[in-house]
């Protein structure tokens, strides 16, 4: 077992971005039962020892990152690089994919009212979502949806994780003084 933890965690380290259990069970030529007792084994050691490293999971894929408390000395060898911040209306539109998706352009775009090429082009150049099939109609429109990247960057291990946003609002109409729920 120690040998498995051992190989699974150069995995993690080597690849770097979220690494599927089956792919990680395929490589190890063990049951994916096995490799997620490693896995745990190996979380709770880590953290048991205070490791500069944890392995966080997102859906079925693991990841070996630094942990938190460690956060303002990897900030500062990272501050050299660029700072690229979404604008208001990528946020927007990753907001609508989180919540609706699976979501085509044109979903978006009428939710949004407006064009959302860009912004959708965006996200899919950071990695934040990714195409996720076709919906069967007409023209076969691509449906997108989350990546495990927006996961990890926002620091949650499945979509279950949201904030609720079904919640009652009411609308206040200036011109008559109706009042109208959605």
């Amino acid at each position: 077992m120690n040998d498995i933890k051992q190989i699974i965690k150069a995995l993690l380290f080597a690849w770097g971005d979220p690494l599927d259990i089956k792919t990680i069970s395929d490589i190890c030529e063990v049951d994916i039962e096995e490799i997620e007792r490693a896995i745990e084994d190996l979380r709770n050691e880590m953290d048991s020892s205070n490791d500069g490293l944890k392995i966080i999971r997102m859906n079925s894929s693991y990841q070996l990152i630094s942990r938190d408390i460690y956060f303002d000395y990897v900030k500062k060898l990272l501050s050299e690089k660029p700072k690229n911040n979404l604008s208001n209306a990528s946020i927007e539109t990753l907001s609508i994919i989180a919540y609706k998706q699976p979501v085509t352009k044109i979903q978006i775009e009428k939710i949004r009212s407006v064009k959302s090429d860009g912004p959708v082009n965006t996200l899919l150049d950071r990695g934040l979502i990714e195409e996720v099939g076709r919906l069967d109609t007409p023209g076969k429109p691509i449906l997108y949806g989350t990546s495990d990247i927006f996961l990890r960057n926002f620091g949650i291990e499945d979509l279950s994780e949201l904030p609720d946003i079904n919640m009652d609002i009411n609308i206040e109409r200036q011109d008559n003084g109706e009042s109208e729920t959605e």
